[in-house]
């Protein structure tokens, strides 16, 4: 405990996400006065094409009230249904 998983585009080498999955951890530990062996990170790439699919719609539009920090976009696909 705690768990977090983080999921991006793919594209990034492994050095940055394993620098990305050690920065989280750290910051997990400090701001939760926890060990670090309570801590993992996992990493999932999810391709630009089932973003709004996979992860925008189930993970931040359908559990808005787990959000504490909004992203600051809209799929285009979800841009053009508001019109």
């Amino acid at each position: 405990m705690p768990h977090v998983i983080v999921k991006l585009w793919p594209g990034n080498p492994e050095e940055v996400k394993n620098l990305l999955a050690n920065k989280i951890a750290e910051a997990v530990v400090e701001a939760m006065t926890i060990p670090a062996a309570s801590v993992s990170v996992a990493i999932e790439e999810v391709s630009r094409e089932n973003w709004t699919r996979e992860v925008y719609k189930p993970d931040i539009l359908d559990k808005t009230e787990n959000i504490y920090i909004k992203p600051g976009y809209i799929p285009i696909e979800l841009e053009n249904k508001e019109e």
